[in-house]
């Protein structure tokens, strides 16, 4: 069966000021992302690759090439436009939870359901991630993996078509790891939603669809997982 194209990079570049001269940090990545597949991009520090997530969802702009969304070319268009296209196709979810503090668990997915059209129900989204006995908590009152997964529960809130992950695990140990990890495993395959994650632990790789491996601004390799691991599978 032939899949869909969700997102289509092609020759991308992007470089950045450095000195009295430029550091190219992509150069030129040809990737193509499909419909409802889980892709993690691997490599190691400075490879490029949280560059690549940001100009995907439109967060950074590129410098060469072309990358297009559905179809729309995103590689000219308005400050403006690019807000849209983040508000409405993409979802993110960072190292840092980037909470509001004064705000509940709940409160905190209600914030970014109230700034789209037809956002899921908070209550649901909320047990999604298994926070339901949580939800009236603050931040400050919940663990690292549990307000992760407040920060998933706000990135698929507004129904995305893409949720980006830049190493979403970094600041966790293992086991905190092992539970964030099973929320993203459940939203995958609960909403068939297309989701990009950032890692440099090779063992995550092994839960997704597809693994792209980079190395110092390319694409070195691009491996598909024929039976992905489930998240309690994963040790590290």
């Amino acid at each position: 069966m032939e899949k869909n194209i969700l997102v289509s990079l092609k020759n991308v570049e992007k470089e950045f000021p450095s000195g009295e001269g430029v550091l190219k940090v992509l150069k030129g990545i040809d990737l193509d992302i499909f419909e409802k597949e889980f892709v993690v991009i691997l490599g190691e520090s400075g490879c490029g690759k949280s560059t690549l997530l940001n100009i995907i969802g439109g967060m950074d702009s590129l410098t060469g090439g072309e990358i297009t969304v559905e179809g729309q070319n995103l590689s000219n268009i308005t400050e403006q436009e690019l807000t849209l296209f983040r508000r409405k196709y993409v979802g993110f979810v960072f190292q840092a939870y980037n909470l509001l503090p004064n705000l509940t668990a709940k409160e905190n997915v209600q914030f970014i359901a109230e700034l789209v059209h037809d956002p899921m129900d908070v209550a649901s989204v909320i047990e999604t991630v298994g926070l339901s006995d949580h939800a009236n908590h603050y931040p400050g009152e919940l663990s690292g993996g549990q307000q992760q997964r407040v920060a998933i529960a706000r990135a698929i809130v507004k129904r995305p078509k893409l949720i980006l992950a830049d190493e979403p695990t970094a600041a966790l140990d293992y086991s905190t790891s092992i539970e964030v990890l099973s929320a993203i495993e459940n939203i995958v395959k609960k909403h068939s939603t297309t989701f990009v994650m950032v890692t440099h632990n090779a063992e995550i790789a092994k839960m997704a669809d597809r693994v792209v491996k980079m190395r110092d601004g390319r694409i070195d390799s691009i491996i598909i997982n024929a039976k992905p691991l489930r998240a309690g599978e994963l040790i590290w």
